[in-house]
């Protein structure tokens, strides 16, 4: 695909396959119905929640630098208090983020984990990383949208993180059928 203003760095492209045949020398041994796509999906949803935490911490450690060394009024705008208290979310909020990811590799090793906790890690991360970088522009002032600072681009590139492996909307469906009970998204009306 062409044009793209995120993920730039990714080969992106349509696929598809009609009316294939695969001999049966070259179908995955073990693998029924959609086990074998499932499990790539959930792998690469962890990896998704540990990737936006880096995503996260880029744009918190530009964030801090730019404002011990932005001078406003004769002080590093860091001074101020909204701006400790915004950076000081940050890192409370990738620290969580951390804990969480980290906790779901000692069960994805352990083979405990499961598919709504990966749907949590991977939302919760993605979404953690969008608000730190939105905050992040924020506190870079206008320097924020510039190419000089990481933030635009790891903004973007969450954007699309959000939407891929799982909209936001299907996790919190996963995650809702888990509390509920109750499948919500395959309901015909």
């Amino acid at each position: 695909m062409k044009g793209k203003y995120s993920l730039r760095a990714s080969v992106t492209s349509e696929l598809v396959f009609q009316d294939c045949k695969i001999p049966k020398d070259r179908i995955l041994p073990g693998v029924k119905g959609l086990r074998g796509p499932f499990s790539c999906l959930n792998n690469a949803r962890f990896g998704i929640s540990w990737g936006a935490l880096g995503a996260a911490m880029a744009c918190f450690h530009s964030a801090k630098t730019y404002t011990l060394s932005r001078i406003q009024f004769d002080h590093p705008i860091a001074s101020y208090q909204l701006v400790q208290n915004k950076l000081a979310w940050m890192l409370r909020e990738i620290t969580k983020g951390q804990l969480l990811a980290y906790h779901l590799g000692k069960k994805k090793d352990a083979g405990t984990w499961i598919p709504e906790q990966i749907s949590l890690a991977k939302m919760n991360n993605v979404d953690i990383a969008l608000d730190i970088a939105r905050m992040a522009r924020d506190m870079h002032g206008a320097n924020g949208i510039l190419d000089e600072y990481p933030i635009m681009r790891h903004m973007a590139n969450l954007e699309s993180v959000k939407t891929y492996e799982g909209t936001h909307d299907i996790h919190n469906l996963i995650i809702g059928k888990h509390i509920t009970g109750i499948q919500a998204f395959t309901r015909t009306i």
